[in-house]
């Protein structure tokens, strides 16, 4: 959208007359259209880059408009043609950069699934070797008793101390 700035019109209609718009809104507008494009690829045009063009083509045709006695109000690059092959071209390199990032997800999440399980197995060999080479009777035999102290249904065990000698338990109640 634009304008002609009210204090210019004379000298437009004067240097140009009634068709400013073909002699000097459309040129202007191709031109500059054409002059920032070659900064982009297809691919950026067509996908990521395209509101950056936008805004580098409005800066540039808001310059030339202002130096004719115009006023560009806002500009919206709405369609960018393109042949067919290079469109289908383009999806196809979109496509494949999505699934590159789906699968770089994917692969993130493996690897820390893996070391998860790294992990617990880790603390699982850990303690199975606490259990088999830091346990001995005694600490069990403190265990045992200190289980059945807490007990609700708790019983009185007398040990002598052999080593093959049986416990006497004497019910507490």
């Amino acid at each position: 959208m634009y304008k002609l700035v009210p204090s210019e019109a004379p000298r437009i209609l004067q240097e140009i007359g009634t068709d400013y718009r073909n002699t000097i809104v459309r040129p202007i507008c191709r031109t500059k259209i054409r002059d920032n494009a070659v900064y982009y690829d297809a691919v950026a045009l067509y996908s990521t880059k395209r509101d950056e063009f936008q805004g580098r083509i409005f800066a540039s045709i808001e310059k030339d408009f202002k130096s004719r006695g115009l006023l560009l109000e806002q500009l919206l690059v709405r369609n960018i043609t393109l042949p067919a092959s290079v469109k289908t071209t383009i999806e196809s390199k979109i496509n494949a950069e999505q699934e590159a990032q789906k699968m770089t997800f994917v692969l993130q999440k493996e690897k820390q699934e893996a070391e998860r399980k790294r992990v617990e197995a880790q603390g699982i060999a850990d303690y199975q070797k606490i259990l088999s080479t830091g346990l001995s009777d005694k600490q069990l035999q403190y265990e045992m008793i200190k289980a059945i102290a807490t007990s609700p249904n708790a019983k009185l065990i007398i040990m002598n101390g052999g080593k093959n000698s049986t416990p006497v338990i004497l019910d507490a109640k």
